[in-house]
């Protein structure tokens, strides 16, 4: 199969399309013939050397794919040959062909284009894990969303919408700003002009916000602190801007304030699979009545990965970017 190699890692432009063997089916496993697959910036970070993948992982970028079951292993049950499914794989989206544990698919909804349901995986899987049973976000919560024009981000700001919270985010530019708003966000702040902090503080006064999800890290920890309410939750599931920082962490005893995160690769095949089951009960009828938008930025050939990466590295795209495979 055709696939994408990143070598020892590095810049992008270090990518080249490769012949390579299939990937070996696995118990519990089917391998999908591949017709799309996301971009994220776990690739991103991996193909940099700076994300090894799991030592039982594939080497070969690529957390989320859509397309068809090609085969399947003798123990499962639950899909066919010939199923068109998205899905999380713990590596090797980036080819024509991808090994996924059959829990971790899920069936494209009728309405779906494959492109669009490769858009799904990733950012279904985080944004339900980490807001929805981690943050525990309720109906009537506020709720912050930093970066909501990217794919975690707008994924994050629609599923919060659709379950009853008021939603504030942070983008730049006047293009992204329309974009959450047609997307739902109630309050929009372009970090770059304003002081988003501040101007959160002055609309949510003293009772603070309920629940934030950030993946910028750095300065933003303390800030995302100080803005939340009794019994608000910071989740955290990334650090763009850096993870060593000084806090005062007295906000956390004083308002009983919950600062977690979490990382989706590295989780348990049994806890992804419990993921897929619940996304399949609460979200999956909302995507098939097109009550959520996917919004695919760009899609590239798989052959032209280097500027999909740049693409995503430039950090200019409004929702999410897809390899086309074949």
């Amino acid at each position: 199969m055709k696939h994408i190699d990143h070598g020892a890692g590095g810049p992008a432009a270090i990518m080249r399309l490769k012949d390579g063997p299939l990937p070996q089916l696995q118990p519990g496993c089917v391998l999908i013939e591949v017709a799309y697959a996301g971009v994220n910036r776990p690739d991103v970070l991996q193909r940099a050397g700076a994300y090894p993948p799991p030592p039982d992982a594939s080497p070969i970028l690529g957390l989320e794919v859509s397309g068809k079951i090609a085969a399947k292993a003798a123990d499962v049950t639950e899909w066919k040959t010939g199923d068109v499914v998205c899905a999380l794989t713990p590596g090797g989206g980036y080819a024509e062909y991808s090994l996924a544990p059959a829990a971790h698919c899920l069936p494209v909804p009728e309405t779906m284009s494959l492109a669009a349901a490769a858009a799904l995986p990733e950012n279904y899987f985080t944004v339900w894990s980490n807001v929805f049973e981690r943050g525990q976000l309720k109906a009537g919560e506020k709720f912050l969303a930093h970066g909501g024009a990217g794919g975690i981000g707008y994924t994050a700001i629609q599923l919060a919408k659709a379950f009853g919270a008021t939603v504030f985010t942070t983008v730049t530019g006047e293009e992204k700003i329309a974009a959450v708003k047609k997307l739902g966000a109630d309050f929009i702040f372009d970090y770059k002009k304003q002081d988003w902090a501040e101007e959160i503080k002055k609309t949510v006064g003293r009772t603070g916000l309920d629940c934030i999800l950030d993946f910028i890290g750095g300065d933003y920890i303390q800030k995302n602190l100080k803005l939340l309410g009794t019994n608000g939750r910071l989740i955290q599931i990334a650090f763009l801007q850096g993870a060593r920082v000084e806090l005062d962490c007295l906000p956390i005893l004083t308002r009983n304030l919950t600062f977690t995160g979490s990382m989706l690769r590295p989780r348990s095949n049994e806890e992804k699979a419990a993921i897929a089951a619940a996304l399949y009960k609460n979200v999956w009828p909302l995507l098939a009545d097109k009550k959520l938008q996917i919004i695919i930025h760009k899609i590239f050939p798989l052959a032209q990965a280097a500027a999909a990466h740049e693409l995503m590295e430039a950090s200019e795209h409004i929702g999410k970017i897809v390899l086309k495979v074949q």
